[in-house]
């Protein structure tokens, strides 16, 4: 059917771009008020040692489930203590914490709402299936957008993905309270409030508990997909793990993340019957939690004396949060920066983990407002078209000079499909023709459209890479790519090369470390993206031996920190 495309996705970046704009006041309200309460959790969390914490939850835990989970409980501590994940998992706890407190705030009176009213009910529904069944990242797009790189989106993202099991469970439980209750709370005169408060939500309790409980699971389960929009805690060390391909990291990670579910799950299960209840009153054993909190907020929260830091704070520093804003976790490029930063001395500056995507969303925010920003950047890449950037200065050359990106594909290549072996060894070109593709594909076309665009335009270029290869009869060539736009580039056009060859070509998106891996272990054939001496230098070490590398394809690319040219800095000195 010959049908135009509806504008859809068009009409979603238009309103996205109204709202970033038009409500950014109440985004930057949300945000400072979700750090500072971050900030208040992660401090009460943070007092003292660790062994404090730990022995009050194992005591918790003991007065709700009995005390076998509580000798569980203070190994398990202990253990993720001694394996350093201690503050990961501090920030993680407070992730949760604070998304679960948000989905009480909001999501149980949205519960009672939708009991008491049908309308209500009939248009929530349809939404909590949106929300329940679209993909958890793409909550993070806008998130992006409305408040920034960082934590905030995390817990945001987090929140709409956790809310909907409270809000059913509360209807549901309101709903399932016998009628014939109802109707003697009604002989009796009640009024509306005083059935909900005496009837209804004591009876629901057990229900609209479930809820809750499986709203934290939910927020828990979303540590890892918030990390790639900056959020700090186990998820970064997973997602770390994941692109370094660190089995051991991955598993004391994700062995964190599992004692952590355990512990909150059998807590919001058993807080309402407490195992020793019959020892100590709950009223009483809550009442001496809440003060031991409330205390701890109030004394971490009383003003210190940062007058000699902030007189000493630089402008840019002050303007910035002291924060670079970074990429991937495990990258080379984030390992360059972390040596810039021990070799100038920005001691109190933090690299912002996340992703590629989430920094040109922030870069493309702060540009907007003209808003000073240090992000790690690189070339060839389509920002330096579309912003005015510059580098600065690297006078100690943390970052090393130009680096070449290399051709690697698999041992047994040649011998098996030699006329895609060919066309991959022949590959090459200039920064400024990937520069076109990436353009293009930044611009809103179709990565396989801006690759057949190029292609097309440039068959002189392309004819010198086929030259004297074997046309292909449907074989099967796989390439494996890391979503940077320079490499979605690449890999897209050489693809469509091979694809118009003869080849039957399938693109798979991984990260770093397993784009190596798949072709070090025969998984996949080859890529295009090795980003050598420096970026990739480890991952390349690691399996030179398992594969070939037929060279560069690319040379003259750079790395290092990038502003736009509004910043009036021009050095990674005039950071200190």
């Amino acid at each position: 059917m010959d049908i135009p495309k509806i504008p859809l996705g068009e009409w979603v970046d238009s309103f996205v771009a109204w709202l970033t704009i038009a409500w950014a006041g109440l985004f930057t309200l949300i945000t400072n008020i979700i750090d500072g309460l971050l900030d208040l959790i992660v401090n009460v969390l943070s007092v003292g040692p660790p062994i404090v914490l730990i022995i009050l939850l194992t005591l918790l835990i003991i007065y709700t489930s009995r005390w076998p989970l509580g000798i569980f409980t203070l190994i398990s501590l202990l253990l993720i203590d001694n394996l350093g994940y201690w503050d990961s998992s501090i920030q993680t706890i407070a992730i949760v914490l604070l998304s679960g407190l948000l989905t009480v705030i909001i999501g149980i009176p949205l519960g009672i709402w939708c009991a008491q009213r049908k309308t209500v009910q009939s248009i929530l529904t349809p939404v909590l299936d949106f929300m329940q069944t679209m993909p958890a990242f793409v909550y993070l797009i806008p998130a992006i957008l409305f408040f920034g790189i960082g934590v905030v989106p995390g817990i945001i993202a987090s929140f709409i993905f956790a809310i909907a099991p409270t809000i059913r469970m509360t209807n549901l439980g309101i709903q399932k309270v016998p009628k014939d209750l109802i109707e003697a709370a009604n002989a009796f005169g009640s009024t509306t409030s005083q059935k909900l408060f005496k009837v209804q939500l004591p009876l629901a309790t057990p229900t609209i508990m479930a809820g809750v409980n499986q709203s934290i699971m939910l927020a828990l389960s979303m540590v890892v997909t918030a990390s790639l929009v900056g959020a700090p805690g186990l998820g970064a060390d997973v997602y770390r793990a994941v692109s370094q391909i660190d089995v051991g990291q991955g598993f004391e990670a994700g062995l964190s993340i599992v004692i952590i579910a355990i512990i909150l799950d059998r807590i919001t299960q058993n807080l309402r019957k407490p195992a020793y209840a019959n020892k100590l009153q709950p009223k009483i054993a809550f009442s001496i939690l809440a003060l031991l909190i409330v205390g701890t907020a109030i004394a971490v929260s009383l003003p210190k004396n940062n007058n000699a830091q902030n007189e000493n704070m630089s402008e840019i520093a002050a303007a910035t949060n002291h924060r670079i804003i970074g990429i991937e976790p495990g990258a080379g490029l984030m390992e360059l920066t972390s040596t810039a930063i021990e070799e100038y001395d920005l001691d109190d500056w933090t690299l912002v983990e996340g992703s590629s995507a989430a920094m040109v969303a922030e870069l493309q925010k702060a540009y907007n407002n003209e808003e000073p920003i240090i992000i790690t950047g690189w070339t060839p890449h389509w920002m330096f078209s579309s912003f005015d950037l510059k580098y600065l200065e690297d006078p100690k050359g943390s970052f090393g000079g130009a680096e070449d990106i290399h051709t690697v594909v698999r041992k047994g290549l040649e011998k098996d499909v030699p006329g895609a072996y060919k066309i991959l060894d022949q590959f090459t070109w200039e920064p400024s023709d990937m520069e076109e593709v990436m353009v293009d594909i930044a611009n809103g076309t179709d990565p396989t459209d801006a690759a057949e665009n190029w292609v097309n335009a440039n068959e002189v270029k392309v004819a010198e890479w086929t030259k004297g290869a074997q046309s292909g009869n449907g074989e099967q060539i796989k390439l494996v790519f890391v979503a940077w736009d320079s490499e979605i580039a690449s890999t897209y056009v050489v693809g469509k090369v091979l694809q118009e060859h003869g080849y039957n070509v399938t693109l798979s998106q991984v990260e770093v470390g397993p784009m190596f891996a798949g072709v070090a272990n025969g998984s996949a054939d080859g890529m295009v993206g090795a980003w050598l001496p420096t970026t990739h230098q480890e991952y390349y070490n690691t399996y030179k031996n398992d594969f070939q590398d037929l060279g560069r394809n690319l040379h003259g690319t750079k790395n290092g920190l990038v502003v736009p040219k509004y910043v009036e800095i021009n050095s990674i000195e005039d950071l200190q």
